[in-house]
C-alpha cells in the first residue's frame, strides 16, 4: 500500500500543477514508483503541463462511471504514471466527486506515492481531495493574499484530519515586499519544506510542455525540487555545481549587457 500526498494552495496561480508534475518527476527518478493525479476536474490543466495529448479516457470518465481508473492511465516524463482530469465540459457534467476517495483507494494499492494535485479554491471537490490524502503539502507565495489563502487551506484540512508536512513557497525573487521565512513560519506555523526561487525556465517548459525538471534540470527551480523530493524520502541530493563562465563571455557581457 503507498502513501498519498495531496498538492494543495488555497489561491490558483501559486505553482501547485507545477509542483506536483516536478516532484512527482523528481520523486521517480529516485525510483519510487509514483503516479500524479489532477484532481481539479473543474480547471484541469496537469495534462498541458505534460504535453499529454490524444487522451481517450480521463479521471472524469471514472468518475461518471463510464470508465474505469484503470483505463485513465498514461505514461508521463521519467516513467511516472498520470492521471489527467480531463478538459471535456461533458465530462465536467457527468462527474461526481464522491468517488474520488474509492480510486484513489484502488490506485495506492498499485504505486509507491500517489500525488494528488488538488484544486484552488476551497469548495466541494478540494475538501474531497484534502480528505482523501494522508499528507499534505501546502504551497504558497511569499505575500500577505497567498498566505490568508494558504492559513485557510491549513485549516480545514487539519479539521479533515490530514497530515500537514508543511509548507513550500515558491517563485521567491526575494524582493523587499516579499514576507520573510520567518514570517511565514509565524503566520502558517507549519515547517517551510522548500524554497523554490523565481525562475524563468518554468514558464518556458509549461510553454513547451515539459516539466521544468526534465527541460531544465539544473535550473534554480527544478534544483530545488530536486532536493525537496530527496528530503521527503530520506535520500542524499548534492546539487551541481554552477558552470563558471569563461573570462571571455563575462568581459562581453560587461561591456555589452550580453547583446
Amino acid at each position: 500500500m503507498g502513501i498519498s500526498i495531496t498538492i494543495a494552495s488555497g489561491k490558483g496561480g501559486v505553482g501547485k500543477t507545477m509542483l506536483s508534475s516536478n516532484l512527482g518527476i523528481a520523486l521517480s527518478q529516485f525510483g519510487k514508483d509514483v503516479t500524479i493525479l489532477d484532481a481539479d476536474i473543474e480547471m484541469a490543466n496537469l495534462e498541458l503541463h505534460l504535453g499529454l495529448e490524444g487522451m481517450k479516457f480521463a479521471l472524469h470518465d471514472v468518475l461518471a462511471g463510464e470508465a474505469d481508473i484503470s483505463q485513465a492511465v498514461y505514461k508521463g516524463p521519467e516513467g511516472v504514471r498520470v492521471i489527467p482530469a480531463g478538459i471535456s465540459l461533458e465530462g465536467l457534467r457527468k462527474a461526481d466527486p464522491e468517488i474520488l476517495e474509492e480510486v484513489l483507494g484502488k490506485l495506492l494499492k498499485d504505486t509507491d506515492i500517489l500525488i494528488i494535485d488538488a484544486p484552488a479554491g476551497l469548495g466541494r471537490s478540494v475538501v474531497t481531495a484534502l480528505a482523501a490524502g494522508q499528507e499534505l503539502i501546502i504551497v504558497a507565495n511569499p505575500e500577505i493574499s497567498s498566505m490568508s489563502d494558504a492559513l485557510k487551506t491549513k485549516i480545514v484540512a487539519a479539521k479533515l484530519g490530514s497530515h500537514i508536512l508543511g509548507t513550500v513557497l515558491n517563485r521567491v525573487g526575494y524582493d523587499k515586499t516579499d514576507l520573510t521565512v520567518q514570517e511565514v513560519q509565524l503566520i502558517l506555523e507549519t515547517k517551510i519544506l522548500a524554497i523554490i526561487p523565481e525562475d524563468p525556465e518554468v514558464r518556458r517548459s509549461a510553454a513547451f510542455g515539459s516539466p521544468v525538471i526534465v527541460r531544465m534540470p539544473n535550473s534554480p527551480a527544478a534544483i530545488a525540487v530536486k532536493k525537496l523530493a530527496a528530503d521527503l524520502i530520506g535520500k542524499k541530493y548534492i546539487p551541481p555545481k554552477p558552470k563558471k563562465e569563461s573570462f571571455m563571455k563575462r568581459l562581453v557581457t560587461g561591456i555589452f549587457g550580453g547583446i
